[in-house]
């Protein structure tokens, strides 16, 4: 099998070394540029916001009342003696009606 002369008979040119990794130089810097810019343009601060309800504005300040209120801890350690012994007796439809009450009150409903 012949080989065919692909230089055409002349002499290769011998490779410019200080010239190649002048160009390697030159790409990767271009590279670093490039992926700078981009860097730049997707780090800036994200600004998040966070709005409430009206409703949710309410149930908080309700929350905050009832944690500040204060405690008849004599009352409270009454009624669990009485509620642990059985004595302690339960009016359901007077509970009924208070839970609507309640319920009128927190949603704006006429009871």
């Amino acid at each position: 099998m012949a080989i065919n002369n692909v230089n055409n008979g002349s002499p290769k040119a011998p490779i410019d070394n200080a010239k190649l990794n002048n160009q390697q130089s030159q790409a990767q810097t271009a590279v670093q540029q490039d992926v700078a810019a981009k860097n730049t343009h997707t780090t800036a601060p994200r600004q998040d916001s966070v709005s409430l309800t009206q409703s949710a504005q309410q149930l908080s300040q309700v929350q905050k009342k009832g944690t500040e209120a204060p405690v008849n801890q004599e009352k409270v350690d009454k009624l669990k003696k009485a509620i642990q012994s059985g004595e302690y007796k339960i009016d359901a439809d007077s509970l009924a009606q208070k839970i609507a009450r309640l319920e009128a009150q927190v949603f704006g409903l006429k009871p």
